[in-house]
């Protein structure tokens, strides 16, 4: 059985470097037989991609995605306090 930190890392190279995500700000974390994500992205296509390119580099694992999709603002838009 491979490292849970091997696993991490090897999702998250995948994650970087798969052309459909190009993704570095993903947390991955293993757990058992699961696989955590966690952060930010701006649209749930983003998110669906994200759990695919890492289940694939992690065949085996259960893939606990717990990405969360963040509502870009446009320029000019201001930020209520």
């Amino acid at each position: 059985m491979e490292a849970p930190q091997y696993v991490a890392a090897r999702v998250q190279r995948a994650l970087a470097e798969d052309e459909r995500t190009h993704e570095l700000g993903i947390r991955v974390d293993v757990r058992g037989g699961q696989l955590f994500l966690r952060g930010q992205v701006t649209c749930d296509e983003r998110r669906l991609l994200i759990a695919d390119v890492a289940g694939e580099a992690a065949p085996g694992l259960t893939v606990r995605n717990e990405v969360t999709v963040t509502e870009v603002r446009g320029p000019g838009e201001g930020e209520r306090l």
